[in-house]
């Protein structure tokens, strides 16, 4: 190897570890690397559900929190929205014979995320509980969306992020 070589392998050991050692402190920025690197343990997202979730780190590192939020859930809703068509809308038409399922394109226009999350839990998707969760983030992201005294920092953007990565997570095995 050469010395070029040799260096920059260094510089890589060494920032990794100064991420690691920085991330336990509350406030530093090496945080979102940690998330950064749970995120990329999280494979099968499509190519916009990725787009979405890391345009939300970006927005973490540039402090810009409640954007954050809003981008981490649009992730989490395309994610769902993506579940939820996974069959071409069938089952999703049998428990909801008035909504348009002609089309996932459709369906997002018409239908608000919290009956989409509604009917994923009747669809078998998400116990009660996790739908009562994930009203609650959709009730944060809307406060991050709309004009609001609530301005998240650091620690609450970070948790936020991770919480959608955990449902993701835990919903990507569900089949319909």
């Amino acid at each position: 190897m050469t010395q070029l070589g040799q260096l920059r392998e260094r510089l890589q050991r060494f920032e990794g570890e100064a991420h690691r050692i920085l991330s336990i402190h509350e406030k530093a920025r090496s945080r979102v690397v940690i998330l950064d690197v749970t995120y990329a343990a999280l494979g099968g997202l499509s190519i916009r559900q990725d787009e979405l979730i890391r345009q939300a780190l970006r927005c973490a590192e540039a402090e810009l929190y409640r954007a954050a939020h809003v981008m981490a859930w649009a992730g989490f809703m395309d994610f769902l929205e993506e579940k939820l068509a996974s069959d071409g809308l069938v089952r999703l038409a049998a428990v909801r014979p008035k909504w348009p399922t002609k089309s996932l394109e459709d369906l997002r226009e018409n239908v608000n995320e919290f009956q989409l999350i509604e009917a994923a839990k009747e669809l078998g998707l998400a116990s009660k509980n996790e739908t009562k969760a994930l009203h609650g983030m959709l009730n944060k992201r809307n406060e991050c969306a709309h004009p609001s005294d609530y301005f998240p920092d650091l620690n609450e953007t970070l948790g936020y992020v991770s919480e959608v990565l955990r449902r993701i997570r835990t919903l990507m095995p569900k089949t319909l």
